[in-house]
C-alpha cells in the first residue's frame, strides 16, 4: 500500500500561483492530478508517466507537472489562477509500468491523497 500526502494549497488572489506537492511512501510509475469542485465530479487535470506529461484543456499552458523519481515526489506548480480553479486537489499515483496515454479514469489509478484545498477569489 503507497500512502499520498498532498501539500501546498491555500488561498490566492485570481492570477496569482500556487504549488502542491505529494509524497509518496512507495513505488509508484504514473502520478497525475484530479480536482473536485463543490456540487461536481471529480475531474483529471494532469498526469505523468515515465517524463510523458499530459494536460487537460483547462490548465494547459498555466500548469506544469513534475516528478521527483529518486524523491518520490509530485509536484504541481499553477500559475494564471482562476476563480473556476477552486477545488479540492488530489494526487492520485499507479504502479503499474504502463503509460496511461491522453485524459485517464479515477479508476486507472490505485492510491489517493486526502486531498488540499485551492481556493481562487475573483
Amino acid at each position: 500500500q503507497v500512502q499520498l500526502v498532498e501539500s501546498g494549497g491555500g488561498s490566492v488572489q485570481a492570477g496569482g500561483s500556487l504549488r502542491l506537492s505529494c509524497a509518496a511512501s512507495g513505488y509508484t510509475y504514473c502520478m497525475g492530478w484530479f480536482r473536485q469542485a463543490p456540487g461536481k465530479e471529480r475531474e483529471w487535470v494532469a498526469h505523468i508517466c515515465d517524463g510523458l506529461r499530459y494536460y487537460a484543456d483547462s490548465v494547459k499552458e498555466r500548469f506544469t507537472i513534475s516528478q521527483d523519481n529518486a524523491k518520490n515526489t509530485l509536484d504541481l506548480q499553477m500559475n494564471s489562477l482562476k476563480p473556476e480553479d477552486t477545488a479540492m486537489y488530489y494526487c492520485a499515483a499507479d504502479p503499474r509500468r504502463r503509460v496511461l496515454v491522453g485524459k485517464p479514469r479515477s479508476g486507472d489509478f490505485d492510491y489517493w491523497g486526502q486531498g488540499t484545498q485551492v481556493t481562487v477569489s475573483s
